[in-house]
């Protein structure tokens, strides 16, 4: 089993868990569930720079990256630095995120948030909703087509934006349909956790041009940024580079700075 095979087996059995603790109709009567939506995709197409900061404080692949920022001032941070939008890891086992830290970030802050999760059932997307978040991530690697419709349909229908991943071509292919909003490119090769930006580049060609394109994963520096630009994307997703910092906001206000001048 690789690491992503090893997520979606343990997501599995936790969204079942949730599933019978919390009913749908709890959720959907939660007090943000109907709140007016920020759109991610606006933002990113006014914005020069188009960063989306991330909240994490660990991945597999880097084990510990910062346990003691908190998600208020992280967001108060990143709204203030001027970022499009904030990313929020939801995945406790290897992430060290919560649902919490969503809610959190909902209270800190009027960025576009994006519910950085594996969803592999109905339930996270209607979850996503309660707790406050603007956008979802779906991910090509881990979806048949017929739930990447399905689930990208349902998103829609509260209002919510979608964000598709994809690693190549061959899940490029299968995924795109009108229900998306926007399409990441994710740089890490999720089998090897090696970091290509060619990656972006060579989708780049293939991505119609009917959604915005945004490149995740490796872009740590404003050359990448540089890089990228030419090849039509519009927002660049920003996971460790401000979180392994002491001040993540700090951190952002100083990239886009340089970014923009």
């Amino acid at each position: 089993m690789n690491i992503l095979e090893k997520i979606v087996a343990d997501k599995r059995l936790e969204v079942a868990l949730r599933k019978s603790l919390i009913p749908v109709e709890q959720l959907e009567h939660s007090v943000l569930f109907n709140r007016p939506v920020n759109s991610l995709v606006s933002a990113l197409k006014q914005s020069t720079t188009g960063i989306i900061a991330e909240h994490k404080r660990r991945s597999p692949s880097k084990a510990l990256i910062n346990q003691s920022l908190n998600v208020f001032d992280v967001a108060k941070g990143y709204e203030s630095a001027g970022v499009c939008g904030m990313s929020v890891l939801t995945d406790g086992k290897y992430f060290g995120g919560s649902l919490d830290d969503l809610l959190t970030a909902r209270a800190s802050c009027n960025l576009p948030l994006l519910r950085k999760e594996f969803i592999i059932d109905e339930y996270q997307i209607i979850e996503a909703k309660a707790y406050g978040a603007d956008v979802i991530l779906l991910i090509a690697a881990i979806l048949p087509r017929e739930d990447i419709k399905r689930f990208s349909e349902l998103a829609k229908s509260l209002n919510l934006e979608v964000l598709l991943e994809v690693h190549n071509q061959e899940e490029l292919h299968k995924s795109v349909m009108p229900s998306l909003d926007m399409l990441g490119v994710n740089n890490r090769n999720l089998k090897t956790f090696e970091v290509s930006l060619e990656t972006s580049k060579s989708l780049s060609e293939i991505i119609p041009t009917d959604f915005v394109k945004v490149s995740e994963s490796g872009i740590s520096s404003i050359e990448a940024i540089k890089t990228l630009k030419p090849f039509g994307y519009k927002g660049f997703l920003i996971g460790e580079n401000f979180m392994k910092t002491d001040n993540a906001g700090a951190s952002a206000a100083q990239f886009i700075n340089a970014l923009n001048s």
